[in-house]
């Protein structure tokens, strides 16, 4: 794996949001890669509850200035970069005021839902491919991590199938127990369908549960890992059925060298 490229697309990364399963093991699975001589890179979203001057991010303007159409909308795309103290890995913010400003993540004060997170994750699964392109860095892997990046390897898989930089890139999605009630906005895949994904992709996301999210995640990946020591019944039988590449729940002593076993063995050959 020394030299490879794994990219890591992460809805939570410590130290940058509260400590949780997911922000862990997102950052702790890139420093052990990091560790390994694999050129690592994590992006995530640029949540306003992240602290811009204690954390140190600044704008990197060649990535900039872009605007991503989101549902028939120009929305400006911002690139943000810090570097994890200690670590010397870069971790890429994918920023916009109007869906990232907010000093919250995914909920508002009385704990609902954010009405527009369809197109927060629709924005976050463009950004993140265009500024890798602007980068011009092929990762060898993509590692996905959290409902917020599960549109990825759908928009890859289609929206960006003809694009050169990702033509051998594996896709590898995890999967946790960070579930949300209800559904995302009802109208979400008429804004995935503007984008001209094929309908029988789509189905999936007629009822945009978490679950039917992770699905989409899951059908677009080429190897998944159960991130989570349970998940719900739904997605449980589903991953009981696969027929690909599959990382069961390892511990937290375990686990980070566990992906890397995974990625060399399982993944890439």
């Amino acid at each position: 794996m020394k030299n490879k490229r794994v990219l890591y697309v992460s809805s939570e990364v410590t130290p940058y949001t509260p400590q949780t399963e997911m922000s862990e093991m997102s950052f702790e699975a890139a420093k052990k890669a990091h560790h390994k001589g694999i050129q690592t890179r994590i992006f995530m979203p640029r949540f306003g509850l992240i602290n811009e001057r204690r954390h140190q991010l600044h704008e990197v303007i060649r990535l900039s200035g872009m605007n991503l159409i989101i549902n028939d909308m120009d929305m400006p795309l911002i690139i943000k970069v810090a570097s994890i103290p200690k670590e010397r890995m870069q971790v890429y913010f994918i920023d916009n005021e109007e869906y990232f400003k907010r000093k919250a993540t995914f909920t508002d004060e009385n704990d609902e839902m954010f009405i527009d997170n369809d197109e927060r994750a629709i924005f976050f699964a463009k950004g993140v491919v265009e500024t890798v392109k602007k980068l011009n860095w092929a990762p060898d892997i993509i590692h996905v991590h959290g409902w917020m990046a599960c549109l990825l390897p759908l928009y890859l898989r289609e929206y960006y199938k003809d694009d050169a930089l990702f033509a051998n890139t594996k896709i590898v999605t995890s999967v946790y127990d960070n579930e949300f009630e209800g559904t995302l906005d009802v109208n979400m895949i008429n804004k995935v369908r503007y984008d001209e994904i094929p309908e029988d992709k789509l189905t999936i996301l007629e009822n945009p549960t978490f679950s039917n999210i992770l699905k989409s995640a899951i059908d677009n990946s080429d190897a998944v890992v159960k991130a989570s020591r349970f998940v719900n019944d739904e997605l449980e039988d589903y991953l009981d059925e696969l027929e690909k590449p599959f990382l069961d729940y390892q511990t937290e002593d375990t686990f980070a060298e566990a992906y890397l076993e995974f990625y060399s063995e399982k993944v890439l050959n």
